[in-house]
């Protein structure tokens, strides 16, 4: 059984056709690519939309291109030691790299998860759901999650925004959240290209009101930008590209080759409820 719950009135689930229903009769449709919408008006807040398609089609123009598959190897390994069976939610998918990176792994391994993703970006969801049809795909906030109290042995949350309220209701007690975040040195000389007066990442202390940290990994590692549309690629998915001003854009598009020290933290906690 689905362990999707209907966002107006927390009921399961259930697919009827090609729709999901709930036994209030709230209904909500599979789209052609095989996500569903349980977004609501009143969940989406005022300055978080989501990724739009200029930064869901640079993302996927550079994550394909395996400038980040030192972290996507990582994060499949910390997922492979800390789970053993049940279901994933990956919160804040995306366009569904690391998701279907993270399933892909742990089939081959035999232990198939069952395994959800959501994203508050419809067109982010819609690219994710045409990439494995094995994954259920919503839009959906991460302040609001679509699934049943208790419903998800693990939740991985990849540089999305962060609701441990949220995050422990959705996890069964013991249950592992693992999350990856930008660390001190990430794209440094990217941003000296760009700025002034750049400034390193500041990395919040590792406590999480509700859960136990049970293990953490650096990966940090230089790589050249081989060309102009993949820095572009690069500079474009993140959330510098909205803060920049123009002046400073037009100072990367002068690089056709530029190197830059790429720096994670991906970090596991234990639900300690």
């Amino acid at each position: 059984m689905s362990i999707l719950i209907c966002p107006v009135c927390g009921n399961y689930l259930n697919i009827s056709g090609n729709s999901y229903i709930c036994r209030k009769n709230h209904c909500f449709d599979i789209a052609k690519s095989g996500y569903v919408n349980l977004l609501l008006s009143n969940h989406i807040g005022k300055t978080v939309h989501g990724d739009n398609k200029l930064m869901v089609q640079a993302r996927r123009a550079f994550l394909e291109k395996g400038y980040y598959s030192p972290l996507r190897d990582e994060l499949c390994a910390m997922v492979g030691r800390n789970f053993s069976g049940g279901v994933i939610l990956d919160a804040g998918c995306g366009e569904g790299y690391y998701t279907s990176a993270i399933y892909e792994y742990l089939h081959q391994a035999d232990d198939t998860p069952e395994m959800y993703g959501i994203d508050i970006s419809k067109i982010a969801v819609e690219m994710a759901a045409k990439r494995r049809r094995e994954i259920v795909y919503s839009t959906a906030s991460v302040f609001h999650i679509p699934v049943h109290d208790s419903s998800c042995d693990m939740a991985v949350t990849l540089f999305a925004p962060y609701c441990g309220e949220e995050f422990r209701r959705v996890l069964v007690p013991g249950g592992t959240l693992i999350m990856a975040i930008p660390s001190e040195n990430h794209l440094w000389e990217m941003k000296q290209a760009i700025y002034d007066i750049p400034y390193k990442n500041q990395v919040k202390p590792y406590d999480l009101e509700g859960f136990r940290l049970a293990e953490k990994k650096r990966i940090t590692y230089k790589t050249a930008l081989l060309s102009r549309e993949d820095i572009q690629s690069l500079f474009t998915m993140t959330p510098y590209y909205y803060r920049t001003a123009a002046d400073q854009k037009e100072r990367l598009k002068q690089f056709d080759l530029l190197e830059t020290t790429m720096d994670f933290e991906l970090l596991a906690y234990k639900n300690s409820k």
